[in-house]
């Protein structure tokens, strides 16, 4: 009788154990939906943004080949839980977003009501990518964000490749280059106040970067308007 009883408890507690856990996962995924939430909406009020455009936390570890092609029909920006070990702060998750906004924008208008141009960033993201960069750091000013931010996530999110001459994607230093010649010539109280100086990524950033940086250095020197071809 005393086993049965023992069993019982034990029974009990581990229930009571498994609800408390699965309690703590639903406020989670609650938070991170909310928080997601607030900033794209902010993001789209601040940026007067009519386009209705859904944000969603997926806790799985990374979008398939079929949610990819859902998410351009639903036009939603969806966080992965694999996106958020590289967001630290509400400026990075705003980063995030604004990518993503700039991108579904793209999905209204157009022939079938946007459906080509939202498909063509698919298969060819690499012409779009470097403007979804620009606009995201506007649309981040403009909610009063740090665009430093931007830099910072793409840095951590993006590894690095050999090259880009056969890749669907730019460098990710050629990117980060120039989103940062961006800030520099129209946001430069940011870089001038950053906040992030002494933060590990900035610090790395900012190690990697010299060439490029040398060669904006140089441009702005010499008052020359030419296009540098980063690396």
């Amino acid at each position: 009788m005393k086993k049965i009883l023992f069993l019982i408890l034990l029974l009990f507690c581990t229930l009571n154990n498994c609800f408390a856990v699965d309690d703590s996962v639903i406020v989670r995924e609650q938070t991170i939906q909310g928080k997601i939430d607030d900033v794209g909406l902010k993001i789209l009020n601040a940026n007067k943004i009519d386009k209705r455009i859904i944000f969603v936390y997926d806790k799985a570890e990374k979008k398939s080949l079929l949610k990819s092609a859902d998410e351009v029909t639903k036009r939603q920006i969806v966080l992965y839980e694999n996106d958020i070990k590289f967001i630290d702060n509400e400026d990075e998750l705003a980063a995030f977003l604004s990518r993503g906004i700039s991108i579904a924008l793209r999905s209204y208008g157009g022939i079938w009501n946007g459906g080509l141009s939202a498909i063509e960033v698919k298969i060819a993201p690499k012409i779009y990518e470097i403007v979804a960069d620009k606009r995201a750091v506007d649309f981040m000013v403009n909610a009063g964000y740090d665009p430093i931010g931007l830099i910072t996530y793409i840095h951590k999110a993006f590894p690095q490749k050999r090259f880009d001459t056969f890749s669907h994607t730019n460098l990710t230093s050629k990117r980060l280059a120039i989103i940062y010649e961006y800030i520099y010539t129209k946001y430069p109280y940011f870089l001038a106040n950053n906040k992030y100086f002494e933060t590990d990524s900035y610090q790395n950033f900012l190690l990697t970067s010299q060439y490029n940086r040398r060669l904006l250095e140089n441009k702005i020197k010499e008052g020359t308007h030419e296009e540098l071809k980063y690396e």
